[in-house]
């Protein structure tokens, strides 16, 4: 059994759909298609959120345009697909429902009801077309599977519960393929979760994991795991086989490429994962496995993560940060639920660099501001460079001045500002 994930950055329109088909005609295994929500519809249903939460009516003609966008790849798709469109029709009435009728509660709470819709429109259109075209497939809701705690936007798996519902939802002996959600999951009570922004990939990390899969194949629109941002560094060549470890560094780093959490599952059971190009199926993308070693001359690997903020925190009577205050100062993150990024610290300071999201990093920073001198600079980037050297390290950093630097020996990190216009 196989694992294949679809992101809404290559199945965006009726042809995406088309060409998943397509894939999947190509081999004789049962499989798990794990889709994401179509193209921006993501970041359309958080307009949507964001307007209804502010108590703006403008949230019904935002749902319209998403409700058009689907119902006109639905159309396309099919020439009688009454019951599939059904279906739609219903999971849209579902939301439109909900934003009419329920009492607003907590931010994170409703995001995960309304943000989760696009994987279940999405999912329903795959699957009613896959069926369509003759495949031996069942739509399946993963809320009813991958079971989380109630830790909303970023909800955490329970395992135990989950991998005995996974395997009473995926039977191979009843169907030989399966479609189903990335990025969700439900409470014991029934409530739904997201698993943290473009979770899709852990999805399939964790479906993996759960029912022992041959191989995952995350299917993207590049030839595989580039050694740079293309738009960052126009020379960017792809990496042909790169370690577990190497992957988690990179989506640490910022590397776009792979969900953070989707190494872990994978390397527990050894489950190699592909990440293949969509449009070219046929091409080899780039392995992740249990590799324990890279060649000597192994391409430097470039990683910029922007919209960052550097917070420095010292204590007031210039007393050791270590101690009770690095302890206090990092429960402040954690309260908030800021991300670190980049942690280092000196006798008298720390300093931690975040993504900059604005209305938790100004209520950390003035929580910090009771007992400590917090200090900062905004508008800040991240540059690591994997299996660096010293071109590699200049190259990234013409035109830039370095706030901040480490340095191990296959990996350094600066958090910079930017002097001028560069690469």
């Amino acid at each position: 059994m196989k694992v294949y994930k679809f992101g809404g950055g290559v199945v965006k329109d009726a042809e995406g759909v088309k060409n998943i088909a397509r894939i999947l005609s190509g081999t004789d295994e049962n499989l798990i298609v794990v889709v994401s929500a179509f193209g921006k519809t993501t970041n359309a249903l958080e307009k949507v959120l964001e307007t209804w939460y502010n108590k703006n009516g403008e949230f019904r003609a935002l749902l319209g345009r998403i409700y058009d966008y689907h119902l006109d790849i639905a159309r396309k798709l099919f020439t009688d697909g009454k019951e599939v469109i059904d279906s739609l029709n219903l999971a849209f009435s579902k939301l439109e429902d909900y934003l009419l009728t329920e009492k607003i509660r907590d931010y994170d709470y409703e995001y995960d009801q309304i943000v989760s819709y696009g994987e279940i429109w999405a999912s329903i259109i795959v699957a009613g077309y896959l069926q369509k075209e003759g495949f031996d497939v069942e739509w399946v809701d993963i809320r009813n599977c991958l079971i989380t705690d109630d830790n909303y936007r970023d909800a955490g798996i329970l395992w135990g519960e989950s991998s005995k519902e996974t395997k009473r939802c995926f039977d191979f002996l009843k169907r030989k393929i399966y479609v189903t959600q990335g990025f969700i999951g439900g409470t014991i009570t029934g409530q739904t979760t997201t698993l943290g922004r473009e979770g899709s990939d852990y999805t399939a990390a964790v479906l993996a994991n759960m029912l022992d899969a041959k191989e995952v194949v995350v299917w993207k629109d590049v030839p595989g795991i580039l050694n740079a941002d293309p738009l960052w560094l126009d020379d960017a060549v792809k990496l042909d086989a790169i370690s577990y470890k190497e992957a988690v560094e990179m989506s640490f780093s910022g590397a776009k490429i792979i969900h953070p959490k989707t190494i872990k599952p994978l390397h527990n059971k050894n489950i190699p994962l592909y990440v293949k190009p969509f449009f070219n199926p046929g091409e080899p993308g780039t392995l992740v496995s249990s590799i324990s070693r890279v060649t000597t001359d192994a391409v430097p690997v470039y990683i910029r993560k922007e919209n960052q903020i550097l917070i420095s925190v010292l204590p007031v009577d210039f007393s050791f940060v270590m101690g009770d205050n690095l302890s206090i100062v990092f429960h402040s993150f954690m309260q908030h639920r800021v991300k670190v990024n980049l942690v280092q610290a000196s006798a008298v300071s720390i300093n931690v660099c975040v993504d900059y999201e604005k209305t938790k990093i100004e209520k950390l920073i003035k929580d910090l501001k009771r007992d400590y001198k917090v200090l900062y600079n905004d508008n800040v980037e991240i540059l690591t460079v994997m299996r660096y050297n010293r071109e590699a390290t200049a190259r990234i950093l013409a035109g830039r001045e370095i706030l901040l630097e480490q340095k191990t020996r296959r990996v350094v990190r600066y958090v910079v500002r930017c002097l001028k216009n560069s690469i």
